[in-house]
């Protein structure tokens, strides 16, 4: 048996301990910065990806480029089979060549000895006519006959007629002449379908219009393609953007503008900096998500088209903000938010609340608390107001 004052030292411990209440854990009130984020999965993509394609059904002779190859503009992607178009285009400047020389020979020759055969008829044609108004004097003085004036007469028309014949000729050398005319026209008919089976040889080099890299490659050499089918994908080079699909449910949290910081798997201490750009006004029903793209103004050298990376979008901040823990708040169905408050005889209060914003475990508090106030954590059921706890 316990000698007498023992037990009546275990009598007080047990009624301190009785008095001074079960322990708990709290923690104080206190102000911070919440930020609620918004996380996700996306994919690296540039803002439109440019699809490449024969213009013309031919056998690719070579492919000079691969998947995940930076390419420049205008560098040489892949060529079809060209002799024929090769043999078209030089019989093309074959043709224009003959249509200039025929040119320069009405300009240089032809004209030339038009205007000097026209000179030369109507000397002659002059010549005639005095001889003929000669012969018609002697006639009507009588020295010569009427076959010898008739004569004279034929020898005038046919030296008028050299002359118009040698006037028309040398006006269709002229530069508003029908000749003229027609060698030009021919010239530009030959010099257009030069023009053509040039552009139709060019069309056997698909070449890039843009600098880029090349995400996609579904053509091998020797294949046959048609005129318009996607050989290549190419992702122009410069500005990236990130594509994201987010819970329809965080859809009211989202506005263009919010800032956002991202990192790849293999990066991921590297995070850097994007921004909301685009929210699609449509909602995915099948994956029960909204397509969010985000902007990134400085891309790092290590993010590449299609890469996978994790997204965190800053919805909402709130500045030394009074805060507490979520565990600390009872919320039963249909009833104002409350805490168990100690207040400075380590005693339970009842204290209704009313809640903010909701970031990382923690809870805005507006209305019913102070800072530095003791809240209790993960409260028991059981405990009554007045009741005195010991802190843990």
């Amino acid at each position: 048996m316990l000698p007498l004052g023992a037990l009546a030292l275990l009598s007080l411990a047990w009624a301190w301990r009785n008095w001074e209440g079960p322990a708990a854990r709290w923690q104080q009130v206190q102000p911070r910065d919440l930020v609620r984020t918004v996380v996700a999965s996306a994919r690296v993509q540039a803002p439109h990806r440019v699809e490449l394609g024969a213009q013309l059904t031919g056998t690719v002779r070579q492919v000079r480029v691969e998947e995940g190859q930076s390419v420049e503009a205008g560098q040489l992607l892949l060529s079809l089979e060209s002799s024929e178009a090769q043999a078209n285009w030089q019989a093309a400047e074959l043709a224009v060549q003959q249509a200039e020389a025929r040119l320069r020979q009405l300009l240089e020759v032809q004209a030339p000895a038009a205007r000097e055969a026209e000179r030369q008829a109507q000397a002659n044609l002059a010549q005639i006519r005095a001889q003929h108004a000669r012969q018609a004097d002697l006639f009507r003085q009588g020295f010569i006959g009427q076959a010898a004036l008739d004569e004279a007469s034929r020898a005038l028309q046919v030296a008028e007629a050299q002359a118009r014949a040698a006037t028309l000729q040398r006006q269709s050398g002229d530069p508003q002449g029908a000749d003229l005319a027609l060698a030009r026209s021919t010239l530009a008919q030959a010099r257009a379908s030069a023009l053509a089976a040039q552009a139709r040889l060019e069309y056997m080099s698909l070449k890039a219009p843009v600098a880029g890299v090349i995400v996609n490659r579904s053509v091998e050499p020797g294949q046959v393609v048609q005129a318009g089918k996607v050989l290549l994908l190419l992702a122009p080079g410069g500005a990236s953007e990130l594509v994201a699909q987010i819970d329809e449910r965080n859809l009211g949290l989202l506005q263009a503008g919010q800032p956002a910081l991202a990192s790849a798997d293999a990066y991921a201490e590297q995070r850097f900096e994007a921004k909301v750009s685009e929210i699609s006004p449509g909602v995915d029903a099948q994956r029960g998500s909204v397509e969010v793209k985000l902007t990134v103004p400085k891309p790092p050298a290590y993010l590449r088209q299609d890469m996978t990376v994790s997204v965190e979008i800053e919805v909402a901040r709130h500045l030394q903000a009074l805060s507490l823990p979520m565990e600390a708040v009872l919320q039963p169905e249909s009833t104002q938010p409350w805490v168990w408050v100690l207040d400075a005889d380590d005693r339970l209060q009842r204290r209704e609340l009313r809640l903010g914003l909701r970031a990382g475990g923690l809870v805005e508090v507006l209305q019913g608390l102070k800072a530095g106030e003791r809240v209790l954590l993960a409260p028991e059921q059981g405990w009554k107001p007045g009741q005195h706890l010991r802190g843990a």
